[in-house]
Protein backbone atom coordinates (compact mmCIF):
# COMPACT_ATOMS: atom_id res chain seq x y z
CA UNK A 1 0.00 0.00 0.00
CA UNK A 2 2.23 2.54 -1.25
CA UNK A 3 1.35 5.81 -0.30
CA UNK A 4 -1.11 5.38 2.33
CA UNK A 5 -0.36 7.40 5.59
CA UNK A 6 -0.01 4.95 8.28
CA UNK A 7 -3.46 3.39 10.33
CA UNK A 8 -3.86 5.04 14.26
CA UNK A 9 -3.67 2.45 16.47
CA UNK A 10 -5.66 2.95 19.55
CA UNK A 11 -5.88 0.44 22.45
CA UNK A 12 -8.20 1.50 25.12
CA UNK A 13 -7.38 0.08 28.32
CA UNK A 14 -9.15 0.02 31.79
CA UNK A 15 -6.20 2.00 33.36
CA UNK A 16 -4.13 3.29 30.50
CA UNK A 17 -4.61 3.80 26.59
CA UNK A 18 -1.82 3.39 24.65
CA UNK A 19 -2.17 5.21 21.47
CA UNK A 20 0.10 5.50 18.11
CA UNK A 21 0.94 4.59 14.60
CA UNK A 22 1.29 1.04 13.08
CA UNK A 23 4.71 0.01 11.98
CA UNK A 24 6.24 1.05 15.73
CA UNK A 25 7.05 -1.32 18.14
CA UNK A 26 5.67 0.86 21.16
CA UNK A 27 2.92 3.16 21.75
CA UNK A 28 3.69 6.98 21.21
CA UNK A 29 1.68 7.86 23.84
CA UNK A 30 0.29 5.70 27.30
CA UNK A 31 -2.58 8.07 29.01
CA UNK A 32 -4.62 6.91 32.24
CA UNK A 33 -7.87 6.45 30.33
CA UNK A 34 -9.48 9.38 32.43
CA UNK A 35 -11.75 12.39 31.19
CA UNK A 36 -12.25 15.44 33.76
CA UNK A 37 -14.92 17.45 32.84
CA UNK A 38 -17.46 20.65 34.39
CA UNK A 39 -20.36 18.65 36.46
CA UNK A 40 -22.72 20.58 35.26
CA UNK A 41 -21.85 18.61 31.22
CA UNK A 42 -21.01 15.05 33.42
CA UNK A 43 -24.25 15.36 34.90
CA UNK A 44 -26.10 14.91 31.46
CA UNK A 45 -25.42 12.56 29.13
CA UNK A 46 -27.07 14.73 26.30
CA UNK A 47 -25.64 16.11 23.50
CA UNK A 48 -28.18 18.97 24.10
CA UNK A 49 -25.97 20.48 26.26
CA UNK A 50 -23.37 20.74 23.49
CA UNK A 51 -23.14 24.54 22.35
CA UNK A 52 -21.54 27.16 20.56
CA UNK A 53 -21.93 30.81 21.12
CA UNK A 54 -22.35 32.61 18.48
CA UNK A 55 -19.65 34.97 17.38
CA UNK A 56 -16.64 32.88 18.15
CA UNK A 57 -17.46 32.27 21.99
CA UNK A 58 -15.97 29.94 23.99
CA UNK A 59 -17.15 26.47 22.84
CA UNK A 60 -18.47 24.42 26.00
CA UNK A 61 -17.61 21.46 24.32
CA UNK A 62 -13.72 21.97 24.54
CA UNK A 63 -13.71 22.43 28.30
CA UNK A 64 -12.60 19.08 29.17
CA UNK A 65 -9.08 17.38 29.56
CA UNK A 66 -7.63 13.92 29.18
CA UNK A 67 -4.72 11.55 30.40
CA UNK A 68 -2.46 12.70 32.69
CA UNK A 69 -3.81 16.24 32.23
CA UNK A 70 -7.35 14.69 33.94
CA UNK A 71 -5.65 14.09 36.93
CA UNK A 72 -3.24 17.01 37.47
CA UNK A 73 -3.87 20.68 39.76
CA UNK A 74 -5.45 21.55 36.27
CA UNK A 75 -8.51 20.03 36.42
CA UNK A 76 -8.83 20.49 40.34
CA UNK A 77 -12.35 21.81 39.81
CA UNK A 78 -13.04 19.07 37.74
CA UNK A 79 -14.99 16.29 37.69
CA UNK A 80 -12.98 13.00 36.33
CA UNK A 81 -14.35 10.34 35.28
CA UNK A 82 -13.42 6.82 33.72
CA UNK A 83 -15.37 5.84 30.85
CA UNK A 84 -14.45 2.32 30.49
CA UNK A 85 -14.90 0.08 33.24
CA UNK A 86 -13.73 -3.83 33.36
CA UNK A 87 -12.69 -2.82 29.60
CA UNK A 88 -16.00 -2.26 28.61
CA UNK A 89 -17.19 1.81 27.07
CA UNK A 90 -19.96 2.68 29.92
CA UNK A 91 -20.45 6.40 28.87
CA UNK A 92 -20.12 6.72 25.09
CA UNK A 93 -20.84 10.63 25.23
CA UNK A 94 -17.44 10.81 27.27
CA UNK A 95 -15.68 8.24 24.89
CA UNK A 96 -16.07 10.38 22.17
CA UNK A 97 -14.94 13.36 23.54
CA UNK A 98 -11.74 11.06 24.86
CA UNK A 99 -10.95 9.87 21.16
CA UNK A 100 -11.59 13.77 20.08
CA UNK A 101 -8.58 14.73 22.03
CA UNK A 102 -6.69 11.48 21.56
CA UNK A 103 -6.45 11.73 17.94
CA UNK A 104 -6.27 15.92 17.15
CA UNK A 105 -4.23 16.51 20.48
CA UNK A 106 -1.91 13.54 21.32
CA UNK A 107 -2.11 11.86 17.80
CA UNK A 108 -2.44 14.84 15.90
CA UNK A 109 -3.71 13.60 12.86
CA UNK A 110 -6.69 13.91 10.40
CA UNK A 111 -8.82 11.34 11.32
CA UNK A 112 -9.84 11.03 7.31
CA UNK A 113 -6.34 10.62 6.63
CA UNK A 114 -5.95 7.70 8.56
CA UNK A 115 -7.76 3.93 8.59
CA UNK A 116 -8.16 3.07 12.37
CA UNK A 117 -7.24 -0.15 14.01
CA UNK A 118 -9.61 -0.42 17.49
CA UNK A 119 -9.34 -2.75 20.46
CA UNK A 120 -12.43 -4.51 22.53
CA UNK A 121 -12.13 -7.29 25.17
CA UNK A 122 -13.81 -10.34 24.65
CA UNK A 123 -17.02 -10.82 25.10
CA UNK A 124 -17.66 -7.13 23.61
CA UNK A 125 -21.38 -7.03 22.96
CA UNK A 126 -22.26 -6.34 18.94
CA UNK A 127 -23.70 -2.91 19.95
CA UNK A 128 -21.11 -1.77 21.17
CA UNK A 129 -19.31 -2.31 18.02
CA UNK A 130 -22.24 -0.41 16.25
CA UNK A 131 -21.73 2.45 18.90
CA UNK A 132 -18.04 2.88 18.21
CA UNK A 133 -18.61 2.51 14.37
CA UNK A 134 -21.41 4.95 14.84
CA UNK A 135 -18.69 7.64 16.58
CA UNK A 136 -15.76 6.79 14.59
CA UNK A 137 -17.20 6.80 10.91
CA UNK A 138 -20.18 9.93 11.26
CA UNK A 139 -18.40 12.01 14.23
CA UNK A 140 -14.32 11.25 12.61
CA UNK A 141 -15.50 10.54 9.62
CA UNK A 142 -12.84 7.97 8.91
CA UNK A 143 -12.09 6.37 5.49
CA UNK A 144 -11.96 2.50 7.47
CA UNK A 145 -12.02 0.91 10.35
CA UNK A 146 -11.14 -2.31 11.95
CA UNK A 147 -12.18 -3.24 15.40
CA UNK A 148 -10.01 -6.57 16.61
CA UNK A 149 -10.05 -8.53 19.93
CA UNK A 150 -7.30 -8.15 22.04
CA UNK A 151 -6.59 -11.19 22.97
CA UNK A 152 -6.13 -12.29 19.14
CA UNK A 153 -3.73 -9.32 18.67
CA UNK A 154 -1.45 -10.49 22.19
CA UNK A 155 -1.14 -14.03 19.99
CA UNK A 156 0.06 -12.08 16.96
CA UNK A 157 2.27 -10.09 19.45
CA UNK A 158 3.98 -13.39 20.77
CA UNK A 159 5.48 -14.26 17.47
CA UNK A 160 8.53 -11.92 18.00
CA UNK A 161 9.50 -14.61 20.13
CA UNK A 162 9.34 -17.62 17.69
CA UNK A 163 10.27 -18.44 14.11
CA UNK A 164 8.31 -17.55 11.16
CA UNK A 165 7.07 -21.27 10.56
CA UNK A 166 5.71 -21.44 14.38
CA UNK A 167 3.33 -18.65 14.22
CA UNK A 168 0.09 -19.78 15.63
CA UNK A 169 -3.28 -17.92 16.32
CA UNK A 170 -4.02 -20.51 18.83
CA UNK A 171 -3.34 -20.37 22.04
CA UNK A 172 -4.34 -19.44 26.11
CA UNK A 173 -3.89 -15.21 26.25
CA UNK A 174 -3.30 -14.31 29.92
CA UNK A 175 -4.40 -10.74 29.78
CA UNK A 176 -3.65 -9.43 33.38
CA UNK A 177 -3.91 -5.18 33.53
CA UNK A 178 -4.57 -2.77 36.35
CA UNK A 179 -8.40 -3.64 36.85
CA UNK A 180 -9.06 -7.11 35.80
CA UNK A 181 -7.25 -10.81 34.40
CA UNK A 182 -8.95 -12.53 31.77
CA UNK A 183 -8.39 -16.28 30.55
CA UNK A 184 -8.76 -16.19 27.14
CA UNK A 185 -8.98 -19.22 24.42
CA UNK A 186 -8.63 -18.81 21.16
CA UNK A 187 -8.50 -21.28 18.56
CA UNK A 188 -7.66 -20.51 14.74
CA UNK A 189 -7.73 -16.65 15.44
CA UNK A 190 -11.86 -17.11 16.82
CA UNK A 191 -12.05 -16.58 20.84
CA UNK A 192 -14.02 -19.76 22.77
CA UNK A 193 -16.24 -17.12 24.66
CA UNK A 194 -17.92 -19.96 26.39
CA UNK A 195 -14.46 -20.94 28.06
CA UNK A 196 -13.69 -17.21 29.25
CA UNK A 197 -12.41 -17.00 32.61
CA UNK A 198 -12.46 -13.34 34.46
CA UNK A 199 -10.02 -13.72 37.28
CA UNK A 200 -10.80 -10.84 40.25
CA UNK A 201 -7.24 -10.11 40.70
CA UNK A 202 -4.90 -7.63 38.82
CA UNK A 203 -2.42 -5.19 39.08
CA UNK A 204 -4.38 -2.55 41.35
CA UNK A 205 -5.32 -5.58 43.67
CA UNK A 206 -1.16 -6.03 44.30
CA UNK A 207 -0.56 -2.25 44.94
CA UNK A 208 -3.20 -2.26 47.32
CA UNK A 209 -2.07 -5.19 49.33
CA UNK A 210 1.63 -3.87 49.40
CA UNK A 211 -0.42 -0.42 50.42
CA UNK A 212 -2.21 -2.25 53.28
CA UNK A 213 1.33 -4.08 54.68
CA UNK A 214 3.02 -0.32 54.28
CA UNK A 215 0.59 0.79 56.51
CA UNK A 216 0.10 -1.33 58.99
CA UNK A 217 4.59 -1.20 58.95
CA UNK A 218 5.80 2.54 57.99
CA UNK A 219 4.61 5.84 59.49
CA UNK A 220 6.57 8.02 57.62
CA UNK A 221 4.56 7.19 54.57
CA UNK A 222 2.20 9.81 53.88
CA UNK A 223 -1.58 9.03 54.16
CA UNK A 224 -2.53 10.72 50.90
CA UNK A 225 0.69 9.72 48.70
CA UNK A 226 0.52 5.97 50.25
CA UNK A 227 -1.17 4.63 47.06
CA UNK A 228 1.18 5.95 44.88
CA UNK A 229 4.17 4.85 47.27
CA UNK A 230 2.36 0.93 47.02
CA UNK A 231 2.74 1.34 43.26
CA UNK A 232 5.97 2.48 42.35
CA UNK A 233 7.30 -0.08 44.98
CA UNK A 234 5.28 -2.67 43.02
CA UNK A 235 6.81 -1.92 39.65
CA UNK A 236 10.05 -1.29 40.58
CA UNK A 237 11.41 -4.29 43.45
CA UNK A 238 8.56 -7.01 43.15
CA UNK A 239 9.44 -10.02 41.99
CA UNK A 240 7.67 -13.88 41.54
CA UNK A 241 9.46 -16.36 44.00
CA UNK A 242 9.79 -20.08 43.81
CA UNK A 243 8.87 -21.30 46.97
CA UNK A 244 7.73 -18.49 49.73
CA UNK A 245 8.42 -20.09 52.74
CA UNK A 246 12.51 -20.09 51.52
CA UNK A 247 12.11 -16.85 50.40
CA UNK A 248 10.97 -15.61 54.33
CA UNK A 249 13.85 -17.71 55.32
CA UNK A 250 16.51 -15.74 53.30
CA UNK A 251 15.27 -12.44 54.16
CA UNK A 252 15.28 -13.28 57.56
CA UNK A 253 18.59 -14.95 57.16
CA UNK A 254 20.06 -12.41 54.55
CA UNK A 255 18.28 -8.85 55.43
CA UNK A 256 21.49 -6.72 53.98
CA UNK A 257 20.86 -7.84 50.78
CA UNK A 258 17.74 -8.34 50.08
CA UNK A 259 16.22 -5.38 51.98
CA UNK A 260 15.66 -2.19 50.04
CA UNK A 261 15.02 0.99 50.80
CA UNK A 262 12.44 3.79 49.06
CA UNK A 263 12.96 7.65 49.01
CA UNK A 264 10.18 9.78 48.45
CA UNK A 265 9.34 13.54 48.39
CA UNK A 266 6.08 14.71 50.79
CA UNK A 267 4.23 16.35 48.54
CA UNK A 268 2.81 19.06 51.47
CA UNK A 269 6.08 19.60 53.07
CA UNK A 270 8.34 18.65 50.52
CA UNK A 271 10.80 16.86 53.25
CA UNK A 272 12.26 13.50 51.87
CA UNK A 273 10.90 10.19 53.84
CA UNK A 274 12.00 6.42 53.36
CA UNK A 275 10.67 2.98 53.75
CA UNK A 276 11.92 -0.03 54.43
CA UNK A 277 10.91 -2.79 51.55
CA UNK A 278 10.76 -6.33 52.93
CA UNK A 279 8.49 -9.18 52.32
CA UNK A 280 5.90 -7.58 49.99
CA UNK A 281 8.83 -7.84 47.39
CA UNK A 282 7.59 -11.14 46.60
CA UNK A 283 4.57 -11.40 48.50
CA UNK A 284 2.35 -8.49 46.04
CA UNK A 285 2.85 -11.18 43.29
CA UNK A 286 1.88 -13.81 44.63
CA UNK A 287 -1.38 -13.41 44.97
CA UNK A 288 -2.22 -14.63 41.70
CA UNK A 289 -1.02 -18.05 43.21
CA UNK A 290 -2.69 -17.28 46.67
CA UNK A 291 -5.25 -15.29 45.56
CA UNK A 292 -6.90 -15.88 49.27
CA UNK A 293 -4.14 -13.08 50.79
CA UNK A 294 -6.41 -10.73 49.52
CA UNK A 295 -9.92 -12.23 48.51
CA UNK A 296 -11.33 -14.52 50.99
CA UNK A 297 -13.91 -14.98 48.57
CA UNK A 298 -11.91 -16.35 45.73
CA UNK A 299 -9.36 -18.71 46.23
CA UNK A 300 -8.54 -20.56 43.01
CA UNK A 301 -4.61 -19.93 41.94
CA UNK A 302 -4.09 -18.49 38.57
CA UNK A 303 -2.81 -21.58 37.56
CA UNK A 304 -5.51 -24.03 38.35
CA UNK A 305 -8.03 -21.88 36.62
CA UNK A 306 -5.67 -22.01 33.10
CA UNK A 307 -6.09 -25.31 33.95
CA UNK A 308 -10.35 -25.67 34.00
CA UNK A 309 -10.58 -23.12 31.24
CA UNK A 310 -8.52 -25.37 28.95
CA UNK A 311 -10.23 -28.45 30.04
CA UNK A 312 -13.84 -26.91 29.10
CA UNK A 313 -12.33 -26.34 25.42
CA UNK A 314 -13.06 -28.85 22.95
CA UNK A 315 -10.42 -31.63 23.08
CA UNK A 316 -8.88 -31.44 19.94
CA UNK A 317 -7.80 -28.10 20.39
CA UNK A 318 -6.27 -28.42 24.15
CA UNK A 319 -2.99 -29.66 23.41
CA UNK A 320 -2.35 -26.35 21.19
CA UNK A 321 -3.47 -24.34 24.08
CA UNK A 322 -1.36 -26.04 26.51
CA UNK A 323 1.73 -25.61 23.80
CA UNK A 324 0.62 -21.50 23.69
CA UNK A 325 -0.16 -20.04 26.54
CA UNK A 326 0.79 -16.57 26.20
CA UNK A 327 1.37 -13.70 28.54
CA UNK A 328 0.00 -10.18 28.38
CA UNK A 329 -0.39 -6.91 29.93
CA UNK A 330 1.59 -5.35 32.56
CA UNK A 331 0.87 -7.47 35.54
CA UNK A 332 2.52 -10.24 34.22
CA UNK A 333 6.18 -8.29 33.70
CA UNK A 334 7.12 -9.70 37.29
CA UNK A 335 10.47 -11.78 36.93
CA UNK A 336 10.24 -14.96 36.68
CA UNK A 337 6.31 -15.08 36.88
CA UNK A 338 6.50 -16.83 33.19
CA UNK A 339 8.29 -19.36 34.80
CA UNK A 340 6.66 -20.06 37.92
CA UNK A 341 3.58 -20.29 36.26
CA UNK A 342 4.69 -22.79 33.46
CA UNK A 343 5.83 -24.93 36.59
CA UNK A 344 2.40 -24.54 38.16
CA UNK A 345 0.13 -25.46 35.45
CA UNK A 346 2.38 -28.59 34.46
CA UNK A 347 2.28 -29.77 37.91
CA UNK A 348 -1.72 -29.57 37.47
CA UNK A 349 -1.86 -31.30 34.00
CA UNK A 350 0.83 -34.29 35.39
CA UNK A 351 -1.48 -35.17 38.67
CA UNK A 352 -4.07 -35.32 35.85
CA UNK A 353 -2.68 -37.90 33.89
CA UNK A 354 -1.26 -39.71 36.49
CA UNK A 355 -5.14 -40.44 37.97
CA UNK A 356 -6.19 -41.50 34.86
CA UNK A 357 -3.43 -43.81 34.44
CA UNK A 358 -3.97 -45.39 38.04
CA UNK A 359 -7.62 -45.64 37.23
CA UNK A 360 -6.69 -47.68 33.90
CA UNK A 361 -4.97 -49.84 36.68
CA UNK A 362 -1.96 -48.70 34.73
CA UNK A 363 -3.19 -50.48 31.11
CA UNK A 364 -3.34 -46.44 29.38
CA UNK A 365 -0.49 -44.87 29.65
CA UNK A 366 -1.28 -41.37 28.47
CA UNK A 367 1.05 -39.35 26.34
CA UNK A 368 2.79 -36.46 28.02
CA UNK A 369 1.46 -33.32 27.92
CA UNK A 370 4.04 -30.02 26.83
CA UNK A 371 2.93 -27.02 28.55
CA UNK A 372 4.78 -23.85 27.42
CA UNK A 373 4.16 -20.10 28.72
CA UNK A 374 5.01 -17.21 26.56
CA UNK A 375 7.33 -14.76 27.60
CA UNK A 376 8.39 -11.68 25.66
CA UNK A 377 10.00 -8.19 24.97
CA UNK A 378 6.52 -6.68 23.74
CA UNK A 379 4.51 -8.20 26.87
CA UNK A 380 3.55 -4.76 28.78
CA UNK A 381 2.18 -3.74 25.79
CA UNK A 382 1.51 -6.85 23.70
CA UNK A 383 -2.10 -6.05 22.83
CA UNK A 384 -1.00 -2.62 21.13
CA UNK A 385 1.94 -4.11 19.62
CA UNK A 386 -0.02 -6.78 17.87
CA UNK A 387 -2.24 -4.11 16.43
CA UNK A 388 0.27 -1.87 15.13
CA UNK A 389 2.06 -4.87 13.66
CA UNK A 390 -1.50 -6.88 12.27
CA UNK A 391 -2.42 -2.69 10.40
CA UNK A 392 0.92 -2.41 8.92
CA UNK A 393 0.01 -5.03 6.43
CA UNK A 394 -1.46 -4.85 3.23
CA UNK A 395 -4.38 -7.34 4.46
CA UNK A 396 -5.23 -4.51 7.19
CA UNK A 397 -7.02 -2.37 4.27
CA UNK A 398 -8.30 -5.43 2.85
CA UNK A 399 -10.53 -6.47 5.66
CA UNK A 400 -10.98 -3.62 7.35
CA UNK A 401 -14.85 -1.83 6.85
CA UNK A 402 -14.79 1.54 4.93
CA UNK A 403 -16.44 4.39 4.95
CA UNK A 404 -18.30 3.68 1.73
CA UNK A 405 -19.62 0.16 3.18
CA UNK A 406 -20.85 2.10 6.50
CA UNK A 407 -22.93 4.69 4.28
CA UNK A 408 -24.44 1.60 2.24
CA UNK A 409 -25.18 -0.28 5.03
CA UNK A 410 -25.09 1.11 8.60
CA UNK A 411 -23.38 -0.04 11.66
CA UNK A 412 -24.18 -3.58 11.48
CA UNK A 413 -21.26 -3.86 9.39
CA UNK A 414 -19.05 -3.92 12.21
CA UNK A 415 -21.02 -6.15 13.89
CA UNK A 416 -18.76 -9.15 12.79
CA UNK A 417 -14.52 -7.84 11.67
CA UNK A 418 -12.98 -11.02 9.58
CA UNK A 419 -9.86 -12.32 11.44
CA UNK A 420 -6.63 -12.27 9.76
CA UNK A 421 -4.90 -15.12 7.88
CA UNK A 422 -1.08 -16.45 8.52
CA UNK A 423 0.74 -12.74 8.35
CA UNK A 424 4.57 -13.20 6.61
Amino acid sequence: MTGRLPACVIDNGTGYTKLGYSGNSEPQFIIPSAIAVKDRIASSQSAALRWNTAGGGRIDDLDFFIGDEALSPAAANYSVKYPIRHGIVEDWDLMERFWEQCIFKYLRAEPEDHYFLLTEPPLNTPENREFTAEIMFESFNVPGLYIAVQAVLALAASWQSKNANERSLTGLVIDSGDGVTHCIPVADGYVIGSCIRHIPIAGRDITYFIQSILREREPNVPAEQSYEVAKAIKERYCYVCPNILKEFQKYDREGDKWLKTYTGINNITKKEFTVDIGYERFLGPEIFFYPEFVNPDFTTPLSDTIDDVIQQCPIDVRRGLYENIVLSGGSTMFKDFGRKLQRAVKRTSDERLAISEQLSGGRLKPKPIEVEVVSHKMQRYAVWFGGSMLASTPEFYQVSHTKAEYMEKGPSICRHNPVFGQMT
